[in-house]
């Protein structure tokens, strides 16, 4: 079958879910971590990444030199977030948080259209292949709300006419439907998680070609671990059930849908951990995919998350890349072969054997 795409991954090298430690961990010290994490998700039999938001940018130039064995990786550079939103580390002085994204950080903070434009236009400088923002409030973040839309409609549609100047498309986490529709309404491309997502949502993403990036597996795992701060486990808990019916309604609405973890963390012993990727495939199919809707959501529709950067992969079929998996059971009597790494036989990646 064709190598799997996991659409929304953080390649940051943490070892806890309490994403305040970013700033005091070296950089060097998370980027040697997450080679790790390239060879897990090789072995899990994911041949793409699209990382939102990480170290990915630096990562995927090893990848392609052939100094890192790894997934083809696809990359945002920095997501972008407003002051006091998802993105935003609330625990740490503002001038902290300003110095953490000008020395290289994962987040970096943007407010007004100028801002936005030029903080869109310093990842490009990176060559990122995709824009993230954190258009609605999150669950891992201290002091925000799931449902409230952060940047105004007028900043997201300068962050969309930016990236596409260059062929990229922007992504936006998005909990809660005023982010949603107001994303929608500037021209984004893919919603991440879209755990509010109702029926007006979903005919809207049909309208506008939008797809859904799923990431059942961080609300899984990190609910059923709770190795999460106290503010973080009342948000996920008001949300896990919310989202579950979001992704099956999207389904039956016809939404186009993507598959993606939300894993960043390093080490096969912790939750939404690389290595685990695989899971996400049966969570949906718990929902009510078909286990060939599930693998189409993890092999074809992933190059769309990417739009014009979409390379000719996640199919076999002639002239694409020779990216594929072998495994010892049949994936459509059972999709949950699929996340046993020590199903996956055989990896190819680019028509070499990596496993």
């Amino acid at each position: 079958m064709p190598g799997l795409w996991d659409s929304h991954v953080h390649l940051m090298g943490l070892r806890t879910a309490d994403v305040d430690t970013l700033p005091r961990e070296p950089v060097a010290l998370r980027a040697a971590r997450a080679t790790s994490d390239l060879r897990a998700a090789l072995d899990a039999g994911i041949t793409s990444v699209r990382e939102v938001g990480g170290l990915g940018i630096h990562l995927a130039r090893a990848v392609e030199e052939g100094t890192v064995v790894g997934p083809s990786v696809y990359a945002a550079g920095s997501a972008l977030s407003t002051t006091g939103g998802h993105g935003d580390l609330h625990s740490y002085p503002l001038e902290w948080m300003a110095d953490f994204a000008h020395t290289g950080g994962e987040l970096r903070l943007a407010d007004g259209v100028d801002e936005c434009i030029r903080a869109t236009r310093e990842q490009l400088r990176r060559n990122a292949k995709l824009i993230k923002i954190y258009a609605s409030g999150g669950v891992l973040s201290e002091v925000d709300h799931p449902i409230h839309q952060q940047f105004t409609v007028a900043e997201m549609r300068a962050i969309v006419e930016v990236a596409a100047m260059s062929d990229r498309i922007v992504a936006a986490h998005c909990h809660g439907k005023p982010g949603m529709m107001a994303a929608l309404e500037a021209g984004i491309h893919t919603i991440e998680h879209g755990t509010f997502l109702d029926e007006e949502a979903a005919q809207a993403m049909r309208e506008c070609g939008a797809m859904l990036v799923t990431t059942r597996t961080i609300f899984q795992e990190l609910l059923e671990s709770g190795e999460i701060p106290p503010y973080a486990m009342t948000k996920l808990q008001a949300t896990v059930d919310r989202h579950a019916d979001a992704l099956a309604l999207a389904r039956e609405q016809g939404v186009t849908i993507a598959a993606g973890t939300d894993v960043a963390l390093t080490g096969a012993e912790l939750p939404d951990s690389w290595g685990r990727n695989g899971r996400e495939l049966p969570l949906l199919v718990s929902l009510g995919f078909s286990a060939l809707e599930a693998i189409e959501a993890a092999t074809a529709n992933g190059p769309g998350t990417l739009g014009p950067q979409a390379p000719r992969s996640g199919q076999l079929v002639a002239g694409y890349d020779a990216d594929l998996l072998t495994l010892d059971l049949d994936p459509l009597a059972d999709v949950s072969v699929l996340a046993k790494p020590a199903n996956i036989t055989g990896v190819w990646k680019a028509g070499r054997r990596v496993k």
